[in-house]
């Protein structure tokens, strides 16, 4: 039989704990709630619904957690809470990778046989890019995810761990419905989240409810002019024959349109002689960001080694275009050619090299030239723009570095055939002034870099990054008709001019390269379609009214959002392939998967009355309203008010009253939560979408908006490639799901990446089961009666108490604030270690107060509750709780004392002191000097107040902190103003030391630190916890005096001010070893030699004892006893059924006395000293000594 790790078998009993503890939820019905009769205050907080083509992995669970979290805190402080969650599959993705299931059964057969394939991707930055990028934009996101280019999809569902027999049943796109999100509901089940599973559902046309819903909301947008047709340039996949849209894609989520200005550099004398046998004008095109620079071409470059094609361009193909062929495809989808998607080549022209079209005139449109060349550039790629870069040298250092290049290196220009004239006559043109970089800005930059040639990569691209930055936003032109005027003014006109006169046409590719799950690389294409039209100015100001009125919790968060509606413009909301749901008044488009998913939040408040818990709404709910019910009119009276209207409402009213009802009642949102990548688009449109249904009506509109960042795995991108992934189910098998919970709180909060660690993981199973068995050796105590019975009036117990009223305030504000790792810090961390310190303070756990105790164990299974439920409910039920945790409220405190806080911090920073001066004083630092005995005893001395001058000195700070605006000025004003006080003269030396120790101790503890006298009685605070000290510092003796009494050490009372007590210790007085022995047999006591010194107490000579003897349990009580006869009696045989006949107990009121000559101790009672020889016994229980 395997023997299982300690580790597992933790894990283990958490698992079965967290089983039987779900379905005790699940059975009570706990996190089902309604609508109540009455008002109350309710929480609605939702996630994103997750796409269902995969089981869920750690980084949905990571997001999901804010809403888990947040929703448990809100229970227990008395709101109405509704987590609820539904499941998304409207798109492209599930119907494409069924297809594409089938045709891999076709194409490889059953179960297929696939060849290897490697591909390898390579990504290199462009300044120009950094620039010009639209910067709404968030990092790849779940789509990224979702499939790789290279990848079968056969492959990917057995990564899944689905065998072949199950495989073939998903080339059904209807099963993927069917499989995946009753399988998510179970992970998520496990994880302990509180969702009402009532409803939940799926989207998309198999769902009649939702998909009544969602043809609801887009009649009333079309109605309400937000919805327009027209041909607008997307992302389209030529394979699929429609747009490709965010979720659609295997690889380039967040890639959008680039446009350009296609300039239009016509081949005139020499005509290359490959080009020659063409009739119809040529143009050799290239792909601009800057129409504005135009003006400054001195020549256009090709790259000698690239493939470029001829073309037929135009609609009535009467002329000719030279680009690469993946520039071509993009053109053919443009209405740049004759025929959509179609490419008439040149015959024989479909491949020619840039080599064989170097040399070629070319008219350049606004250039001062009347005629440039082509000419050749090495660094150019072929996979953006058009492979054609024409040159602007005066502001393109890759440009002027190139023509230097060929000026300067004339082997290079007759390797390509390029003669002198084609090169040295070309001198950059001013055209733009730019602040700091004159009007020649590439030659500028150049030179200060050092740069010398085109293939200093690194430092052109230093270059670029400072002028295209500069020049793209603060240049000036210097020619033209719009000299004068701003680039960032002058450049759409010039653009609009280049385009109208037929110089230049409007060009547009992919930002960067974008597959679609079919496996197609897409392009930009002029398509047909019905389009939101989020660029309507009016909609805009609506949308950043509901901003205005929402939180966000993070500025960058806000900024986003306020970037994106700025930036936002048409957004294509139909497509023709995959799963969803119809446009109502076209039929042959379907809503797209970001469109159908904006207010279908609302849907949530009325979905289990509708569905019957059916997650495709096959059964209807307990209202027995069909699916045709739900007319357009029906939807406007439960979610706009219109009034009820029996011929165009086949519902009663009844049960539409009890719809709206929910709908009011849950309404609005009150937190959504999402991945930052989706304030871009998804979150943004909700904005949108909300002020348009629910227009002037902002009660409806979202209180809160939560974005968190990425989640890494032990501080590395999750990634299934490298290994570094986990799926949710597989997070719970190995951490448990509390163990998971709890890493994921300490994961991170803000909208940077997250770091999930399996140290943290491994470590929180450890605490959350050891707390467990701690809590049930508390529970073993107080049934038998170990703790201290004594009222919780001690000092440290006030202490502990106070905390415990401050950290449970403090957590409930950072859950508030929805700051899980900050809730996690106060409310576990802190928490159990404030337990500690008071039960170090205490002396052990049977020093505690009982009631502190219990108390402890209930508030700290309730603050953590939220974060860890289950843990919390295994301690309700071991604490014999008849409620549910998940059902209690927020534990209630006392108001924090600040006065014992005070108190307290002044105790601990002064125990750190008397801890740090015991180092000095067993480490001497003079070399040579014998290491010190431990010292027994102490003396703390404590002022009162500070001394005259030091008081002097206060109140000049405290003047000039005032008349500063409440700071100090420097020290030198202060000095002056020391010296012109003639009391402080005789003191000089002295001051500015005092002055600077003081301005310290300002830094820390702000204007208080100027206080002349202590707030409270130092000595009364040290002499409450003289035990702890005893022990901590491992003392006999303390003794506490205060600076103002007759006697002192004048260098002690100056270094002594109040809040810093100081302390002496003292070696070891003189005294007399006796042998402490242990009467009773078989308890593994033994005796034990011990010093007693003169006036030692019964208390004091015990503690050496527990010091000297570590058998000695903190919990043992401990009694002394004398011998009855003096001269025999340690000599005597013991009685082991009575080991104390012949013994005196010695009263805990007597004194010890020594006689040093005679090696003799003595007990001092009454006035009596009465003998004890050099022996004692000592009795230690587990429970109090008879």
């Amino acid at each position: 039989m395997a023997v299982v790790p300690k580790e597992r078998k933790k894990v283990t009993a958490l698992l079965e704990a967290e089983a039987r503890i779900q379905e005790k939820w699940e059975n009570s019905k706990a996190f089902e709630c309604d609508a109540p009769d009455n008002k109350s205050e309710k929480y609605l907080t939702t996630f994103p619904y997750p796409y269902m083509n995969g089981r869920l992995h750690l980084g949905h669970t990571f997001t999901i957690s804010k809403c888990e979290f947040s929703v448990g805190y809100q229970r227990m402080i008395g709101k109405k809470c509704l987590f609820p969650f539904g499941f998304h599959c409207t798109g492209m993705p599930i119907k494409a990778c069924a297809d594409k299931l089938k045709r891999e059964m076709e194409d490889y057969g059953f179960p297929p046989n696939f060849p290897t394939i490697e591909e390898e991707e390579v990504v290199e930055k462009n300044a120009i890019d950094e620039i010009t990028k639209d910067k709404s934009k968030g990092k790849k996101s779940k789509a990224v995810a979702k499939q790789g280019a290279g990848k079968y999809q056969w492959q990917i569902m057995k990564s899944l761990g689905l065998n072949d027999d199950e495989i073939v049943q998903f080339a059904d796109a209807n099963y993927w419905l069917d499989y995946f999100p009753p399988h998510c509901i179970a992970d998520l089940k496990k994880m302990g989240l509180k969702v009402d599973w009532r409803r939940s559902f799926i989207t998309t046309d198999a769902n009649p409810y939702y998909d009544s819903f969602v043809r609801w909301q887009f009649m009333r947008l079309h109605e309400a002019k937000k919805i327009d047709f027209g041909k607008r340039y997307s992302v389209y996949s030529p394979k699929d024959g429609q747009p490709c849209m965010d979720h659609d894609r295997a690889s380039g989520e967040g890639v959008g349109p680039q446009e350009y200005t296609l300039i239009k550099l016509k081949v005139v004398s020499p005509v290359p002689k490959i080009l020659q046998k063409i009739t119809v004008p040529i143009y050799l095109v290239a792909a601009t960001l800057r129409p504005e620079t135009m003006y400054g071409q001195t020549n256009c470059y090709l790259h000698p080694d690239i493939a470029y094609s001829a073309f037929y361009a135009g609609p009535e193909e009467n002329h000719v275009f030279i680009a690469t062929a993946r520039s071509a495809r993009n053109m053919s989808y443009q209405n740049l050619t004759a025929k959509f998607g179609e490419i008439k080549f040149v015959e024989g022209l479909e491949k020619v090299f840039g080599r064989d079209i170097l040399g070629a005139g070319l008219e350049a449109p606004l250039a001062h030239y009347p005629k440039v060349y082509a000419l050749p550039m090495l660094t150019i790629k072929d996979d953006k723009g058009t492979g054609v870069v024409t040159s602007v040298p005066s502001d393109s250092p890759d440009d002027f570095a190139a023509l230097g290049d060929l000026k300067k290196k004339k082997p290079l220009r007759e390797k390509y055939g390029i003669t002198d004239e084609m090169v040295l006559p070309f001198e950059p043109v001013p055209i733009i002034e730019i602040e700091g970089l004159g009007n020649l800005a590439a030659k500028e930059i150049c030179e200060r870099l050092k740069i010398e040639s085109q293939n200093e990569k690194d430092k052109l691209e230093e270059a670029k990054k400072e002028v295209y930055l500069k020049g793209f936003y603060d240049g000036v032109m210097l020619v033209g008709a719009y000299k004068g005027e701003k680039t960032s003014v002058a450049k759409p006109k010039i653009q609009a001019e280049l385009i109208s006169s037929g110089q230049a046409d409007k060009y547009v590719e992919p930002e960067k390269k974008v597959i679609s799950r079919s496996g197609d690389e897409c392009v930009v294409a002029l398509c047909d379609q019905w389009y939101l039209n989020y660029g309507e100015p009016e909609w805009k100001l609506e949308a950043k009214k509901a901003l205005a009125q929402m939180n966000t919790y993070s500025d960058e968060v806000r900024r986003s959002f306020e970037y994106t509606i700025d930036w936002l413009h048409e957004y294509a909301c139909s497509r023709s392939y995959g799963l969803g749901t119809r446009l109502p008044w076209d039929e042959q488009w379907l809503i797209e998967s970001l469109s159908d998913s904006t207010i279908y939040n609302s849907y949530y408040s009325v979905a289990h009355l509708l569905q019957g818990g059916s997650l495709n709404g096959a059964v209807p709910g307990p209202l027995g309203i069909s699916a045709k019910s739900m007319t357009p009119e029906t939807w406007d009276y439960i979610y706009l008010g219109h009034k009820y209207d029996a011929s165009k409402m086949p519902v009663s009213e009844e049960k539409l009253k009890a719809l709206r009802k929910e709908f009011l009642f849950w309404y609005p949102i009150d937190m959504r939560v999402s991945g930052k990548d989706l304030v871009t688009n998804h979150l943004t449109y909700l904005l949108f979408i909300h002020t348009a249904i629910w227009k002037d009506q902002p009660q409806f509109w979202p209180k809160s908006v939560r974005a968190n960042g990425h989640l890494l795995i032990n501080n590395e991108k999750m990634s299934k490639s490298t290994g570094n992934f986990l799926t949710l189910t597989e997070s719970i098998e190995r951490f448990s799901a509390d163990g998971m919970r709890f890493s994921l709180a300490d994961a991170g909060d803000g909208v940077e990446d997250a770091n999930f660690v399996f140290t943290m993981s491994d470590a929180a199973i450890l605490r959350l089961y050891n707390m467990l068995e701690w809590i049930q050796e508390m529970i073993s105590l107080r049934k038998d009666k170990s703790f201290r019975k004594t009222n919780a009036n001690r000092f440290c117990d006030k202490v502990f108490a106070n905390e415990m009223n401050k950290l449970v305030n403090e957590t409930a504000q950072h859950y508030e604030k929805t700051n899980f790792k900050e809730a996690l810090l106060s409310g576990f961390f802190q928490y159990q270690a404030a337990r500690d310190q008071y039960r170090d303070v205490c002396g052990g756990d049977l020093e505690m107060n009982e009631d502190l105790v219990f108390r402890f164990i209930e508030t700290q299974a309730l603050i953590l509750s939220p974060i860890c439920p289950h843990i919390g409910e295994q301690i309700w039920e071991l604490l014999g709780k008849e409620k549910m945790i998940v059902n209690e409220l927020w534990p209630k405190t006392e108001p924090v004392d600040e006065q014992v806080l005070k108190e307290w911090a002044f105790f601990e920073e002064a125990v750190r002191g008397f801890r740090l001066k015991l180092i000095a004083y067993m480490n001497p630092k003079k070399k040579g000097v014998p290491l010190p005995e431990a010292p027994t005893i102490a003396t703390i001395y404590v002022a009162k107040e500070y001394p005259g001058w030091q008081r002097s000195v206060l109140e000049i700070l405290n003047q000039q902190y005032q008349a500063n605006n409440n700071q100090l000025p420097d020290n030198k004003i202060i000095s002056g103003i020391i010296a012109k006080d003639e009391a402080l003269k005789k003191h000089g030396k002295k001051t500015m030391p005092f002055v600077q120790m003081m301005r310290e101790l300002f830094e820390k503890k702000g204007v208080s630190a100027f206080a002349i006298q202590s707030p409270f009685d130092q000595a009364h605070v040290i002499q409450q916890n003289i035990d702890y000290l005893l022990n901590s510092l491992d003392l006999d003796k303390i003794l506490i005096q205060h600076t103002d009494e007759e006697g002192l050490d004048p260098t002690i009372v100056e270094a002594v001010c109040p809040g810093s007590p100081l302390i002496v210790y003292i070696a070891d007085p003189e005294g007399v070893t006796v042998e402490a022995r242990n009467a009773e047999i078989c308890n593994g006591l033994f005796s034990t030699l011990v010093r007693v010194t003169e006036d030692e107490t019964v208390t004091g000579l015990i503690r050496k004892l527990r010091r000297a003897n570590r058998a000695i349990k903190p919990r043992f009580d401990i009694k002394l006893y004398r011998f009855t006869d003096q001269e025999l009696g340690d000599r005597s045989m013991g009685d082991c059924r009575s080991p104390y006949n012949g013994k005196d107990l010695i009263s805990e009121n007597a004194i010890f006395s020594i006689d040093i000559p005679a090696r003799c101790a003595y007990i001092k009672i009454d006035g009596q000293k009465i003998p004890i020889g050099r022996s004692i016994v000592y009795q230690a229980c587990q429970n109090e000594c008879a």
